[in-house]
């Protein structure tokens, strides 16, 4: 890989820092989750019901042990760690007019942490987090109230931690608003109303917000790398049929209309159309063509897990994948959670979104799901999540050396095992760590490393020159 080429893992605050409660910290969305698992999805309860479990609450206890676990990292050989913000540690009702300098300090330290093992921070500013009074007293981003609430978040963290961060992102995966806003937003639409004008309305609001933390990042300090994230979802046409292709284009053109707008600082006439079509054209006030064309992005960062095959047949039969809806692509095996298993696919995203935009890429998130076994000594052989990364890991190298594709970097997900955010489980574990904690929350939480780990350390020294499964 090329020179300087960023090498890490990621993680999301909400889903390993724990400490719900400590120091301040408001609730968010995310703390108000149960945990689910297959056929059971997680519920959004109003508040803290006593009765029920929210993984959130403790999670891997991050928030106590991230000297522990960074210098982890740095044993792997990491040279930067994507994390993210919890807005909630900073403001904890959302439209305070003073931060909590408690969750200030606490990131200052994590922040510090990672640059003494020479790790760069990329910071995701909101990951799956909404402030939960914000959704009590504005319907989260149904509002545009939230657009000033973000942007004065944004300037206090932008401005405290200006010489230790360089790398940031707005909004995690901000088009999967479309697929579950109440995760992705924390807006809660109610039965009856019009799905399509409420979430084009919040994701109106978010790509506002987002544009003009940029521009304001850029004030701060010119040397901010400030990008966009978006869950990446190839989709192949089930068959050569014309209306096929057509479905498969218009599949992606739904998630397309977040990122035009983040590159290109305005809303395609196809998107445009699609909103009409649907109609769930978004409200704007006259100033937003400007916010949004000053406000484009530095580089694409995305995620990546596998793709989707879109068909016209009337009688398909759809399985699971990511939030999307999808059928069965016979050329691939699934994980265990039906989740397509592709690495060419990583490679076609690259060069799609790289033609498309001609900016750097940022593989932000790719990893694989799995339960794994922990043996007698300790010792956990997690050989299929090393054949999984390594022909991503493949793919990528692929699109760069031979097709051209311009990369900043790639982040694992997970570096350490963490709360999944689709299902709220353990057991569906990500990380090249292992953490000792279950499903109900029990556990010593000693972190111990797989084989995937030292796979992985090898990859990072080779610069992804070596990747043999030995």
């Amino acid at each position: 890989m090329p020179e300087n080429f960023l090498w890490g893992g990621a993680a999301a605050a909400n889903q390993c820092e724990g400490a719900y409660d400590t120091e301040g910290k408001g609730l968010s969305t995310a703390d108000v989750f149960t945990s689910g698992g297959l056929g059971t999805p997680r519920i959004y309860t109003d508040g803290i019901k006593p009765d029920l479990y929210y993984p959130s609450h403790t999670a891997i206890d991050f928030y106590h042990r991230y000297r522990e676990d960074i210098a982890l990292f740095a044993e792997a050989g990491f040279k930067c760690f994507r994390t993210s913000i919890n807005w909630t540690r900073i403001f904890p009702e959302g439209d305070e007019e003073r931060p909590n300098e408690a969750g200030l300090r606490f990131y200052d330290g994590l922040f510090e942490e990672c640059l003494k093992y020479g790790i760069e921070p990329v910071v995701t500013i909101s990951h799956y987090e909404t402030p939960y009074a914000l959704v009590k007293k504005y319907g989260a981003w149904r509002s545009r109230r939230m657009i000033d609430f973000f942007v004065r978040y944004c300037e206090v963290i932008f401005r405290r931690y200006k010489d230790k961060v360089k790398y940031w992102l707005t909004f995690n995966e901000i088009n999967v608003i479309i697929l579950n806003p109440l995760m992705a937003a924390g807006v809660r639409i109610a039965e009856g109303e019009n799905f399509d004008r409420v979430v084009y309305q919040a994701g109106h609001h978010q790509l506002v917000a987002g544009a003009r933390a940029v521009a304001l990042g850029r004030e701060i300090n010119p040397a901010f790398k400030l990008g966009m994230m978006m869950l990446y979802p190839p989709f192949y046409a089930e068959t050569c049929r014309p209306e096929d292709q057509l479905a498969a284009m218009q599949a992606m053109d739904s998630h397309y209309l977040f990122s035009d707008v983040q590159v290109r600082g305005a809303y395609s006439q196809k998107a445009l159309n699609i909103q009409a079509e649907k109609d769930a054209v978004p409200d704007r006030e006259a100033g937003d063509s400007g916010i949004l064309k000053n406000g484009t992005v530095d580089f694409i960062g995305f995620s990546y897990y596998n793709s989707n095959v879109a068909t016209t047949r009337e009688d398909a039969l759809f399985t699971g994948g990511n939030m999307l809806n999808a059928i069965k692509n016979p050329y691939l095996k699934e994980s265990e959670w039906g989740w397509s298993i592709d690495p060419i696919g990583l490679r076609l995203a690259m060069n799609s979104l790289y033609d498309r935009y001609r900016l750097p890429v940022f593989v932000a998130e790719n990893g694989f799901g799995a339960q794994d076994i922990v043996n007698d000594d300790g010792s956990i052989h997690d050989l299929y999540r090393i054949d999984y990364l390594r022909r991503h890991i493949m793919a990528m190298r692929d699109a760069v050396v031979k097709d051209g594709v311009e990369c900043l970097g790639y982040t694992v997900w997970s570096c350490i095992d963490l709360v999944s955010a689709s299902t709220g489980e353990m057991k569906k574990r990500y990380g090249l760590i292992h953490v000792d904690r279950n499903d109900e929350g029990h556990g010593t939480l000693r972190r111990s490393k797989k084989d995937s780990f030292y796979w992985y350390r090898c990859c990072i020294r080779s610069n992804g020159e070596k990747l043999d499964l030995r």
